[in-house]
């Protein structure tokens, strides 16, 4: 990359478009993770068995809390176990 390329970087048109081009998007791990930062809390676990979540995990809302979980057999055990309070 030649001095005056670096220069223009996403204030050229041609830098503009190669960012726009670029198709990558959040997976529901990254959205995870940045709301977790923006808190202020740790690597995001699932709320039964306590294990870190990976890129597959299982979203409730319950209670207007938000919840997540390792799988759908977790999540429907931690609901089981919230109706029995």
């Amino acid at each position: 990359m030649t001095k005056e390329e670096d220069e223009g970087g996403i204030y050229t048109e041609e830098g503009r478009e190669e960012l726009e081009e670029d198709e990558d998007e959040l997976t529901n791990l990254d959205s995870g993770f940045m709301q977790g930062y923006n808190v202020g809390s740790k690597l995001a676990k699932c709320s039964l068995c306590k294990k870190p979540l990976g890129d597959d995990f299982v979203e409730e809302e319950i209670n207007e809390q938000l919840y997540r979980f390792c799988s759908d057999e977790h999540a429907e055990k931690f609901i089981e176990k919230k109706a029995k309070k």
